[in-house]
């Protein structure tokens, strides 16, 4: 009985190991992600020529704008079919092309609201996420609410394209602010709870802990556009 014990202790303290080294190695591929989204858009919003070839061509525009979706798609549906190194290369590349086009933002926004969103973006994420990873209440409820709420707030943002209707400019920014703060909690608990099921250090846990960062890594850049809508201070 008492080795029967022993090896229970044993076995639960491995499982909070993997589990560990499973949610550091999502957010170290996020804290990446988000690293090369940053450098990439001020490299370009420095560089008056790229400003100018890429935003002054709206078919290239949309282009990177179908890309970035295509990718995401691909890397969410296909990523088990892929190997570790590929869906890499592609959320590496995904990183990029999202830097590329929020490059725009270093032309619309101070430097000083960028900044300070962006301290106001990282703590807001990671007290929700701490409670979303911590908290033993069951978030799933939440989480499909938002989600469904997210699909009604894309399709207000596209038909706000047409309307320019400052209202509805700021009950969607309000309203995006709100999902992706619930997302933000919901997706970490998915996380966590993912993370007690992995098994080591296997291609497939790599390939889950990538795209758990890619799904945090979306609600924080999401998050932080809301807010950006809040406190930026225009040029």
């Amino acid at each position: 009985m008492e080795n029967y014990q022993t090896e229970l202790s044993a076995q639960r303290t491995m499982d909070r190991s993997v589990a560990a080294t499973f949610m550091r190695n999502v957010y170290y591929w996020m804290a990446g992600a988000l690293t090369i989204t940053g450098l990439t858009a001020m490299l370009v919003a420095n560089n008056p020529t790229w400003m100018q070839i890429i935003f002054g061509n709206a078919a290239l525009i949309w282009g990177l704008f179908i890309g970035e979706l295509v990718l995401v798609m691909i890397l969410s549906a296909a990523i088990n079919r892929m190997s570790f190194s590929t869906a890499t290369i592609l959320f590496i590349l995904y990183s990029i092309i999202n830097g590329v086009t929020l490059s725009s933002i270093f032309v619309v926004y101070t430097a000083g609201s960028l900044a300070s969103t962006f301290f106001i973006t990282a703590g807001m994420f990671g007290a929700l996420a701490v409670y979303g990873t911590v908290t033993k209440k069951d978030l799933s409820g939440i989480g499909r609410f938002m989600f469904m709420t997210l699909i009604g707030l894309i399709i207000a943002s596209i038909v706000n394209i047409f309307m320019h209707s400052e209202t509805l400019y700021w009950i969607t920014t309000f309203v995006g602010v709100v999902v992706f703060a619930g997302l933000t909690a919901w997706d970490a608990q998915k996380i966590q709870q993912l993370a007690l099921s992995v098994d080591g250090e296997s291609e497939t846990s790599q390939k889950m802990a990538l795209l758990g960062s890619l799904t945090l890594y979306l609600d924080f850049i999401n998050l932080f556009l809301y807010l950006l809508r809040l406190f930026g201070k225009r040029n």
